[in-house]
């Protein structure tokens, strides 16, 4: 009986042994998971700007220069935690766009004065006696007024940081900090609507740029076949149509893989009927990647490229290889031919070679830019083209298209 309970005793104290080294574990995990204070404040900073940048970074329209009122009203609560402030007001040159927290019954006041800061382009320090108020339960001491300076220096909207006392140094240069940053969102924000508007009207410049020469053609070979072949002649003006209809579509500004080839088949059976065997077409497309969302004609571009550029000066026959490969996150898309290539210098921006190669080859290079610009300015500057090319050894062209990118909406 004794050296039974010697043997419980002895597992109990195991066992207990065990629950203490748990607990020391436990513990100190904690410890480590536990943040310092120093850590949790940062990051309540860094948090409440991310949820300010958010509406700032897409605050800008057509129609109103600056900031919507939209915008600043979602914008206006996290700016004023970032300040410390009892109420902040969001205005522009002639009215008050958002408010937030105490003092919204001075918000005449607070515009006339955040009508001078932007004028003036500097910053205003109100006091008490700026901010007459005959309310018994008014809190506003102060305010600083900071304007929001756009990209191009200027300012169209002013911040105003409300105070509960005269509103000392380190609250002045909160509220100014936090309006240049404020206004450095807004500037990226004009940036990115500039590529937008630029990558429209790119798409324009390129529709103007690939038909006249095309639809010359295509009618030409589709009249070759009114007598002698009337139902191939029939089917090449639904395929015309189809094409034409695609490119000149109103609505949109991506498409997807599918959509993309379907178009450029139309392309390449009119332009077989032009060219007749001399043109060779090979495709090797993965069947995952046909729902991928790229931009609008930018790879059907290419392909004319390679046909009008490549292959339609090459004596005897040419081949266009168009092939789209799965690559993980990305899709990886090249469009080759074997025609007479090209001299790289005109890629680079040599105005003297381009020159030298003539009219078509600088319709190339400027179709291959808005391209390449398209790409960069929707997926990012490692998105653009790789060429490679040279004269006599045909041209390959090649993109990486993420699978899945948040503007992309095809």
């Amino acid at each position: 009986m004794g050296a039974r309970m010697g043997t419980v005793a002895a597992v109990l104290v195991v066992v207990a042994g065990l629950l203490g080294a748990v607990l020391a574990v436990v513990r100190l995990r904690a410890r480590r998971g536990v943040a310092t204070a120093l850590q949790r404040a940062t990051y309540e900073v860094l948090h409440t700007a991310a949820l300010a940048a958010e509406p700032l970074r897409t605050a800008l329209s057509a129609e109103h220069p600056g900031l919507t009122p939209a915008a600043a009203g979602k914008a206006a609560r996290h700016l004023r935690t970032l300040i410390g402030a009892v109420g902040l007001a969001i205005t522009d040159a002639q009215q008050c766009l958002a408010f937030d927290g105490s003092g919204e019954h001075h918000g005449d006041q607070l515009t006339a004065a955040a009508r001078r800061a932007i004028g003036s382009g500097r910053s205003i320090v109100l006091s008490g006696t700026d901010l007459p108020c005959d309310r018994v339960d008014c809190v506003v001491r102060g305010a600083v007024v900071a304007p929001l300076a756009g990209p191009d220096g200027r300012a169209t909207d002013a911040l105003v940081a409300v105070a509960d006392d005269q509103p000392a140094p380190g609250f002045v240069q909160a509220t100014l900090e936090v309006a240049r940053w404020a206004g450095s969102q807004l500037a990226l924000a004009e940036l990115e609507s500039s590529r937008e508007r630029l990558a429209r009207a790119e798409v324009r410049a390129l529709r103007a740029q690939i038909s006249p020469h095309f639809i010359y053609n295509a009618l030409t070979a589709i009249a070759s076949f009114v007598r002698t072949d009337p139902e191939r002649a029939r089917e090449l003006i639904l395929e015309f149509a189809e094409f034409t209809r695609y490119s000149f579509r109103a609505h949109g500004e991506f498409t997807t893989l599918a959509e993309e080839l379907r178009s450029i088949d139309r392309y390449l059976t009119i332009e077989r009927a032009r060219f007749g065997d001399r043109l060779q077409v090979r495709l090797q497309i993965a069947p995952e990647v046909l729902p991928v969302g790229l931009p609008f004609l930018c790879l059907q571009p290419l392909v004319e490229n390679a046909v009008r550029h490549g292959l339609s000066r090459k004596p005897g026959v040419g081949m266009v290889s168009i092939e789209a490969r799965d690559a993980g996150a990305e899709c990886h898309i090249t469009v080759e031919d074997d025609g007479v290539g090209m001299d790289p210098a005109t890629l680079t921006g040599d105005a003297a070679a381009g020159a030298e190669g003539g009219a078509d080859d600088a319709g190339q290079h400027v179709g291959l830019s808005n391209v390449d610009e398209r790409l960069r300015s929707v997926f990012g500057d490692h998105f653009g083209l790789v060429v490679e090319t040279a004269p006599g050894a045909g041209t390959k062209v090649s993109m990486r298209v993420p699978k899945f990118h948040p503007q992309v909406r095809a």
